[in-house]
């Protein structure tokens, strides 16, 4: 269970990346001579196994979540100048930046994975019979050769972790969508297992670099002495939603 309160998740450093990143490469070669294996195994499966696997796979998709962030990012920040002055303005603005990590916390991954999807270029399982579990084709392809790293996997990391930056005691329900949303990929046949362990680790990363990046600037994180970094809360934006509701 990642420390969401460290600058990085397991103990990773700016001293010791090099021996993670050699850990991760070694993890995937590794992983790499069961893909075909495991890939072909679950696959195997009967339908109506893998049946609720397609119902879960959607939870990666990254639509859910962008497009309300960033509806909810523009309505707050046109708030913020039509607004009255004070608390009202101060949620707004506390909303436009809640939701601006959001989108770029899960968006940012998102759009690194789906840049690397076209550098490596691996085939799909579904190519595996005709080309091989190894077959790739670089930058020059379509989604047949896009299955490193898995964008599912990327962005259900990153919005568990995301959301648990904010609302940590929802973190392990949104942990376990996203470990359960990786292994539908590789159930219905989209990824193997190394492409979705590369992606819950862009994910991961992706996320913690966004929150270090918001926190440099004090925008709803804050960096305390002892290093971790601590989400400072929304106390304007609850005042307003309890107004709201002892009306409603």
């Amino acid at each position: 269970m990642p420390n969401l309160t460290a600058r990085w998740p397991l103990g990773l450093t700016q001293k010791n990346w090099p021996n993670y990143v050699t850990v991760l490469v070694a993890v995937l070669f590794v992983l790499m001579f069961f893909d075909a294996y495991v890939s072909q195994s679950l696959m195997a499966w009967p339908d109506i196994w893998r049946g609720p696997f397609y119902f879960l796979t959607d939870f990666g998709l990254s639509d859910w979540v962008l497009i309300p962030s960033l509806i909810v990012m523009i309505l707050a920040l046109i708030g913020r100048f039509v607004l009255p002055a004070g608390y009202y303005r101060r949620a707004s603005w506390e909303l436009t930046m809640l939701a601006s990590f959001i989108f770029v916390g899960v968006g940012a991954p998102g759009l690194l994975a789906n840049g690397l999807k076209r550098l490596f270029g691996r085939g799909r399982p579904a190519e595996f019979l005709e080309h091989g579990a190894f077959a790739f084709r670089r930058i020059l392809n379509d989604s047949t050769f896009q299955s490193f790293p898995s964008g599912h996997s990327t962005t259900a990391m990153a919005t568990a972790l995301v959301v648990g930056f904010v609302a940590p005691k929802f973190f392990q329900l949104f942990l376990l969508i996203a470990v359960m949303t990786g292994f539908s990929r590789i159930v219905i046949g989209m990824h193997y297992p190394t492409d979705v362990v590369a992606g819950f680790a862009l994910g991961c990363i992706g996320a913690y670099a966004v929150r270090n990046f918001f926190a440099a600037r004090r925008w709803l994180f804050a960096r305390l002495p002892d290093g971790t970094i601590r989400f400072r809360g929304v106390p304007n934006l609850r005042r307003v939603w309890r107004l709201l509701t002892q009306r409603a």
